[in-house]
């Protein structure tokens, strides 16, 4: 979402005269864009403006910083006047006042902000100006903000109110897309599952846009459980290029906990999901959010999560320890009370099996045949090829007469738990 919106900002400042640079230490203008989902982000964050503070103050007096974002939204006052590290904030839905605010900044001298969140802004009319992308794979916002309030999570504080973009503009971005040589978009959302246009829902929308071209590949993210509907899971299963993938956060194994929450279904009704699911796409790919050390969670509780991990067997999972968000219900209601090497010793036990249950899904894909688009260059050899198999998985191969954009089949030979190696066939 963060790349996506960055893409946004870098258009609202190229149509205003701004120009892009890859190099931070030569920019006039340093915009972080932030996340204030984790703790851990927002102090990484810090350190980042703390460089560029000090580099300010040593080496470019001129230079403005600013963060955009959520954390923009939560921490205005504590960035702006009491610790002073940045010259301007911007919240997510006030993208398009950066060239005013800016212009103001370098004017008066003073800080400039703008956090004021809408009902109906989603950017729809800006082409995004896509400076960090391969070129194959983009992503394409459809919604913005999150009804959901679960009692951990602070985007809807910092993002808002559920709004949905206008589905005919979605549809012409991705045929743009394809035009120019894309290959695969992402529809994003904080809750993607309940985007909504008029007579047109998430189901329907991924379907026009699957219509465009056989060769144009289909991702989401991210989608909630509780509206994950049959409508969908027979689109993944109709249409070819609607990736064989979904990401469906769990968040935890245990009924009580996910009550907690507020996640809206049991443990038992996400396990009837995950039926479903497999009962019409068969081979799907499934990957999930799980949280360790949430408010009031005992030994058992942890256990129940670790039970659903071995019974489900997903592809890849993102682990993460609780950590207690300001405003947020649970914050409000509930005592952050597992200790933190609980929390910790907990999140590698989850770590451990699902590396495990990761590598032995890999190994059971040795010998088979995947159709992958091919990305670009590997990070690790410009004689290699990296890209991914309609069920999200990371393959490496020979680049041989290859290019960034092909679709190449490609027999598994190796794996580890997060990537597989393979060799290109030849027709």
């Amino acid at each position: 979402m963060n790349v996506s919106d960055s893409e946004i900002v870098a258009s609202v400042l190229q149509s205003s005269g701004f120009g892009l640079t890859h190099d931070p230490l030569t920019a006039d203008v340093v915009l972080l864009n932030t996340c204030a989902i984790r703790e851990n982000a927002e102090q990484r964050v810090r350190r980042r403006l703390e460089f560029f503070r000090s580099r300010k103050r040593k080496h470019n007096p001129n230079l403005r910083i600013g963060v955009l974002g959520c954390m923009a939204e939560r921490l205005r006052h504590k960035l702006l006047e009491q610790e002073r590290l940045v010259d301007i904030v911007v919240g997510p839905d006030a993208y398009r006042d950066l060239p005013n605010l800016l212009h103001q900044v370098e004017r008066s001298g003073q800080s400039a902000v703008n956090v004021e969140l809408s009902r109906e802004e989603t950017y729809a009319d800006i082409a995004p100006v896509r400076y960090n992308s391969n070129g194959i794979s983009a992503f394409v916002s459809i919604m913005r903000g999150c009804d959901n309030m679960c009692a951990f999570c602070v985007v809807p504080f910092t993002r808002g109110r559920e709004r949905s973009r206008n589905a005919g503009t979605i549809v012409r971005e991705c045929q743009e897309l394809f035009d120019v040589g894309y290959r695969e978009v992402t529809l994003l959302g904080q809750n993607v599952n309940s985007y909504r246009d008029g007579p047109v829902d998430f189901a329907t929308l991924v379907y026009r846009v699957s219509l465009l071209s056989p060769d144009l590949r289909i991702r989401y993210s991210t989608s909630h459980p509780k509206d994950c509907s049959q409508e969908l899971l027979e689109v993944h299963q109709e249409r070819s290029n609607v990736c064989n993938f979904i990401h469906l956060p769990v968040q935890h194994g245990n009924s009580e906990v996910l009550r907690r929450m507020r996640r809206g279904y049991s443990s038992q009704e996400y396990r009837t999901l995950i039926e479903r699911a497999r009962k019409v796409c068969p081979s799907v790919s499934l990957s999930t959010d799980i949280i360790a050390g949430f408010c009031g969670e005992t030994e058992e509780e942890h256990q129940d999560t670790l039970t659903l991990l071995t019974d489900i067997e997903y592809d890849h999972a993102f682990m993460f320890i609780y950590s207690e968000r300001p405003d947020t219900y649970a914050a409000r209601k509930y005592n952050d009370d597992v200790p933190e090497d609980v929390k910790k010793r907990r999140l590698s036990e989850i770590i451990t099996l699902q590396n495990s249950i990761s590598r032995k899904k890999n190994q059971q894909e040795i010998g088979q045949v995947h159709t992958v688009l091919v990305e670009g260059p590997s990070k690790r050899s410009d004689t290699k090829f990296c890209g991914r198999t309609d069920t999200n998985k990371m393959v490496i191969f020979d680049r041989g007469t290859l290019k960034a954009g092909d679709y190449a089949q490609v027999e598994i030979k190796d794996c580890t738990s997060a990537t597989l190696f393979g060799n290109v066939l030849i027709d």
